[in-house]
């Protein structure tokens, strides 16, 4: 009896030290940006908490406190599930395309009772575990060059091939760009990288005329020339310059916002709630958003770079970079700068699959952090 209280305190004890090594500045800064989502949709929805933001509160609310409990997890536990959860992953993403749930023309959904997930987000994070645990007992050696690439070449393309095939371009270039960066970081040639690029931009054209779906083909020349089919094709990007711009340097004001206001702006609680949070706050509302984005990237780095387990660096350097390129993608895509695609501002956006799965990946963040000692597996490495 005394002994089983004994190691119950100790239990305790343990998940207390664990707690105070969480890097709560980072947990701020995550908690800031959906605070952020959530004004901006109870604004666009006139002033009402349904039907976007008490749902965007309550789920990341409900992910943030299994992210701070997921964070106090073993790393080897991690390391343990990254197979089988890319594995998960990859047979969803085959679900999908036998019996998915069609939406605007897409086939990105499984329906599962009273819930529906989308099973690209989930591959996100089992990518980057797969990866972590393929590089933690590699040789930096054969990291740089060596047939062994072939592999985390087969877990990047699979996924991205399903995704693109669903057809979901812009998650699928998000998949690949990811797991790209992956390797260069765990220290792949950067010659040979630079002729995969060189390769790509030479296959672009010929994919353009021949393996690209008409409506897709149609984006990219919308990208170029949106005024070409204001009303059609254009539309979309067109009301988003429209927004960004007449928010100024302060903004309408809040609930002021006439293209979201009105319904002018499409998608605006998903992919273009950046140009809702434009009009209505302006370059310096954008500037302090982005300035939050910038202080989660740098911290997650920081992290990431202090990690003692490679497995671990790989892991935290992934979910930041996956952050990043959705950041990235998502701000260019509403500015005009890239082709429209599914890609939404992570925190920001309404969204319940892409909330859950980024938490569980700022929570590999917070778990290298806690368990920053920790060794993982056979071998270190050495991230480049």
């Amino acid at each position: 009896m005394t002994a089983t209280f004994i190691n119950r305190q100790v239990d305790r004890d343990r998940f207390v030290v664990k707690l105070q090594h969480i890097d709560w500045t980072f947990c701020a800064l995550l908690a800031a940006i959906a605070g952020v989502g959530a004004i901006v949709l109870y604004s666009i929805a006139g002033g009402s908490w349904s039907p976007w933001a008490a749902k965007h509160l309550i789920l990341f609310g409900f992910c943030f406190v299994a992210m701070v409990l997921l964070a106090t997890v073993d790393p080897r536990v991690w390391f343990t599930a990254a197979y089988p959860v890319y594995g998960v992953g990859l047979l969803m993403l085959l679900a999908v395309a036998v019996m998915g749930h069609s939406t605007m023309g897409a086939k990105r959904w499984l329906d599962l009772g009273p819930i529906r997930l989308q099973p690209s987000e989930i591959v996100k994070v089992g990518l980057v575990l797969a990866l972590a645990r393929f590089y933690q007992g590699l040789d930096p050696s054969k990291a740089r060059l060596s047939w062994r690439l072939l592999i985390p070449a087969a877990l990047i393309g699979a996924p991205a091939a399903l995704v693109a095939h669903q057809p979901d371009l812009g998650t699928a270039i998000l998949i690949a760009a990811t797991g790209g960066l992956m390797m260069i970081l765990a220290g792949l040639s950067l010659p040979l990288a630079g002729a995969v690029l060189a390769a790509v931009a030479a296959a672009t054209p010929v994919a353009f005329a021949f393996v690209l779906k008409p409506y897709q083909r149609a984006r990219l020349l919308t990208f170029l020339h949106p005024e070409a089919d204001r009303s059609g094709s254009g539309y979309h990007i067109i009301q988003s310059k429209i927004a960004l711009g007449s928010g100024g340097a302060l903004g309408k004001g809040f609930g002021l916002g006439t293209q979201s206001q009105l319904n002018f702006l499409p998608e605006k609680s998903t992919d273009f709630i950046f140009s809702s949070m434009a009009e209505e706050f302006g370059f310096l509302g954008c500037v302090s958003v982005l300035a939050l984005y910038a202080g989660v990237i740098y911290l997650g780095l920081r992290i990431a770079s202090n990690a003692y387990s490679h497995f671990a660096r790989m892991a935290a350097a992934g979910t930041i970079i996956t952050f990043s390129m959705c950041v990235l993608i998502n701000g260019a895509m509403v500015m005009g700068l890239a082709p429209v695609v599914g890609v939404p501002m992570p925190l920001l956006s309404f969204g319940g699959t892409v909330m859950i799965t980024m938490m569980a990946g700022f929570a590999l963040v917070l778990s290298a952090k806690v368990h920053r000692y920790s060794e993982v597996g056979s071998g270190r490495g050495s991230i480049v």
